[in-house]
């Protein structure tokens, strides 16, 4: 029982929350790493991991991913004197020439819209309000804003 709530607490209590079954498959990860490791005397690879827990690789990584802990991007990694490097400062900025034409032409078809579909795409996605707070928001069935949501979106993609 005691052990049990140990267990409670700290997967209650983590600044994100990650689903029980995610932890559950991280914990045993570990312990099959640990095995491993003592079985052949080097740091095994996710893929042996994986095959020993009989699972893809992708859903170890992820689990192993979830269960640390968040770092600030203003954590600070090196301090020479009074110039500190902080997370924040090693984030790179994958901006190039496709990027920049991929927004001018997601702003363009944005622009085609009519101002009922830009209404409802930003009730939606910019204020986070679900189909039926549009619906009483604007004065239309939810149906009809699914639909209008729907042809909006397919609109932009072509």
């Amino acid at each position: 029982m005691i052990i049990g709530e140990i267990r409670r607490y700290l997967r209650d209590n983590n600044p994100i929350r990650v689903s029980r079954s995610i932890k559950d498959t991280a914990y045993k990860a570990m312990q099959v790493k640990e095995q491993l490791t003592n079985k052949h005397h080097r740091e095994p690879t996710i893929k042996e991991i994986a095959d020993e827990m009989q699972l893809p690789a992708s859903d170890v990584v992820i689990a192993l991913e979830s269960i640390v802990d968040p770092v600030s991007l203003y954590e600070p990694i090196y301090s020479d004197g009074g110039d500190t490097i902080c997370v924040l400062d090693q984030i790179g900025d994958n901006n190039d020439d496709n990027n920049w034409l991929q927004e001018i032409s997601f702003k363009e078809a944005i622009n085609g819209l009519s101002e009922r579909e830009k209404n409802i795409l930003n009730l939606r996605f910019m204020h986070g309000m679900t189909q039926m707070e549009v619906s009483n928001e604007i004065g239309i069935s939810q149906a009809q804003v699914s639909r209008l949501e729907k042809f909006a979106i397919q609109k932009i993609k072509s």
